[in-house]
């Protein structure tokens, strides 16, 4: 069942301070931007909140630059942003190349990289890409900000370590060394939820994270460990294969996320050489 508007109330900030104290003070508020994931949730009645603050007017939360050697994104930045943007390409290409795979182009042009990460999603077709750029993510609330790296923010499923007062304001991404490489595994070419979603970057210590194979995006530092220390794919394929943690779902099988998975790091490798 829809949930009725008539329930719903919406407070829109003029500022990013204005926001921030909203939270503090009015809260608990649900955050939006893109809508792209609440839209439907509203369809089936299972938005975790009937109070929201609309963040899709806070033009400093959508800059894409450079301080010194870090890319920092704003976390309203959309996908189709990030795919045009020369600074995403030149630095970080998978996350131009994932956001492409993303949903259709109207979800492109709503859907945040910020959305995707709060969202936490396993199956986030960004967030592999953040976690082998082994990004920070940038909160703040009304008394500062803290710097969480991607490998600590995630907590379980559909859960991290962010507070209810804060928001996600930024994305930084270190410099990038070595060859980038993404996949994503559907039901079909567009507007599919992954089956599996690959990123990785070959470089002296590989990097290599998954989506949709455990309750968080994942990253193998087993697998990783086999590469970097020489051994054979077939092995590092075994490893990735007892490292991961998939389910059975209504879009696929434990057994099948297993095999792809095994599959992409063989074209990963190959395709990298």
């Amino acid at each position: 069942m829809a949930t009725p508007l008539s329930r719903l109330a919406l407070l829109q900030p003029r500022s990013l301070d204005e926001a921030l104290r909203l939270l503090r003070d009015e809260g608990p508020l649900v955050p939006l931007a893109g809508c792209t994931d609440l839209y439907v949730g509203f369809h089936f009645d299972t938005v975790p909140g009937r109070r929201f603050l609309d963040l899709h007017g806070l033009p400093e939360l959508r800059r894409i630059r450079r301080d010194s050697e870090t890319l920092v994104i704003g976390a309203l930045t959309t996908y189709t942003e990030l795919i045009a943007s020369p600074l995403v390409r030149r630095r970080l290409p998978i996350l131009a190349e994932a956001s492409r795979w993303v949903g259709s182009p109207q979800i492109q042009n709503r859907g945040t990289l910020g959305g995707n990460i709060a969202n936490a999603s396993p199956a986030g077709d960004a967030l592999p890409v953040l976690a082998v750029a082994e990004v920070t993510i940038v909160l703040r609330c009304v008394d500062g900000e803290r710097r969480v790296p991607f490998a600590s923010f995630y907590t379980g499923y559909r859960q991290t370590v962010m507070r209810p007062d804060e928001l996600i304001v930024a994305i930084e991404v270190p410099p990038v060394g070595g060859r980038q490489w993404f996949r994503k595994v559907g039901t079909r070419a567009a507007q599919a939820i992954s089956k599996v979603v690959m990123a990785a970057v070959r470089a002296p210590h590989p990097r290599i994270a998954l989506g949709s194979v455990a309750p968080t995006v994942l990253r193998a530092p087993r697998t990783e460990a086999v590469l970097a220390g020489g051994g054979t794919v077939a092995e590092a394929q075994a490893v990735l294969m007892d490292e991961i943690q998939p389910i059975d779902d209504l879009r696929s099988t434990a057994a099948y996320r297993r095999q792809v998975s095994a599959n992409l790091l063989g074209q990963f490798w190959n395709e990298t050489t």
